[in-house]
């Protein structure tokens, strides 16, 4: 595993490292492929280490999420056809767990978290054991939830902290605890 750490368009503002960065976004940053929209998206920010194999990701993730489409949590990429964004992303007036798997076109499916606030701390996980991604997720260090198990490749890819902001710029995030290492038993009711 990595542990050097790179911008994938480096952020209006930042300060940190990857045990606590803070950032505010660009304006009208995403990831995002054909679906849809009928958009190629590839400028939101992400700060991405290395990964080989089997891993686990896990990152704590606060934001100031107020305008559609505000999001923070974990990328994981191989090129801008082939990646996984997954955190907390504001639609409906509300925060949503979302996640986006992309290879060529992007999907998007979101879980409402009803009665959470922009003050809660979501931690976000994921894990890949060969060709498969699990994405979870907690609140306030509650439980983990399953959010999606995924197809993606088994090869060299980056991994990390991942903000955007469609609709706006200077959407700030919080990320602090990020790890990335061996991956979690591959026992999916934990």
């Amino acid at each position: 595993m990595g542990n050097m750490f790179s911008w994938l368009n480096e952020p209006a503002a930042f300060s940190g490292d990857a045990n606590e960065l803070h950032l505010a976004t660009k304006e009208k940053t995403d990831f995002w492929q054909q679906t849809f929209y009928g958009f190629e998206r590839d400028n939101g920010h992400a700060y991405l280490t290395p990964v080989s194999g089997d891993f686990t990701a896990s990152v704590t993730v606060c934001g100031d999420y107020q305008q559609l489409y505000d999001q923070a949590g974990l990328m994981l990429r191989i090129d801008p056809q082939r990646w996984i964004k997954t955190g907390i992303e504001y639609t409906d007036g509300l925060m949503h767990f979302s996640v986006v798997v992309t290879n060529g076109t992007s999907d998007w499916s979101v879980i409402p978290l009803h009665g959470s606030t922009t003050k809660d701390e979501i931690n976000v996980r994921l894990t890949r054991h060969g060709d498969a991604v699990r994405v979870q997720f907690s609140v306030n260090g509650g439980a983990w939830q399953l959010a999606r198990l995924a197809p993606f490749s088994s090869g060299d890819a980056s991994v990390g902290m991942m903000a955007c902001s469609p609709e706006r710029g200077g959407f700030e995030a919080t990320f602090r605890d990020l790890t990335v290492g061996s991956a979690i038993s591959r026992n999916l009711h934990d």
